[in-house]
């Protein structure tokens, strides 16, 4: 005869620093009735949270994950979608406190999906707002990436190494330069990136 394991309710808390402290979450946590809570200090930009990955290994089908509020368990649209996803797959319900959501109703699983949607929206704002940044920036003459360590001088030396007996590589090796950097100087294309 087999015993069917009673479904908990398993809370997860987090702050951002050391300095900060866990006890109004937790007050709440426990108030709702969590047998279990994972709780952390660390950045919510961090996705490899050990007391989260814990969390979400140990949450069983029928559990309950409890936070108080969605950015206590993610901090991003793409991080708190893959969170759905693995309890969707697991059978576990979500119940954020703050926000009024329990994926159990109808009306929870709406709201949920309402703020993951807008929480993407603004993500996808944000990177238009980046990318225009960006296009402005190169109007405006502004260079991307690590500079260039590549100079006139080093250019001319590799020029008259290409004309002897030297190898490919014994030219890269001689001036620390990459192969890419190589064949822009012999194909002459090194002189835009000079100018």
């Amino acid at each position: 005869m087999t015993t069917s394991k009673k479904s908990q309710l398993i809370g997860y808390a987090r702050v951002s620093s050391a300095g900060q402290n866990l006890d109004v979450q937790l007050s709440k946590l426990n108030a709702y009735g969590c047998d279990k809570i994972y709780k952390e200090k660390l950045s919510g930009l961090d996705q490899n949270r050990p007391e989260l990955l814990k969390c979400l290994d140990c949450i069983r089908e029928h559990d309950t994950l409890v936070v108080t509020r969605l950015d206590r368990v993610a901090r991003s649209a793409l991080h708190l979608g893959q969170i759905v996803e693995l309890l969707e797959e697991k059978k576990v319900n979500f119940v954020v406190i703050d926000q009024s959501i329990d994926t159990k109703t109808p009306q929870g699983k709406l709201m949920f999906h309402m703020l993951t949607s807008f929480a993407e929206f603004e993500q996808s704002l944000r990177k238009e707002r980046q990318m225009d940044g960006i296009k402005q920036a190169k109007r405006n003459g502004v260079k991307f990436g690590r500079p260039s360590t590549l100079t006139i001088d080093k250019a001319e030396a590799v020029l008259e190494d290409i004309g002897t007996d030297l190898s490919v590589q014994d030219i890269i090796d001689k001036h620390a330069i990459s192969r890419r950097s190589y064949y822009s100087i012999k194909t002459g294309k090194y002189k835009e990136k000079l100018c």
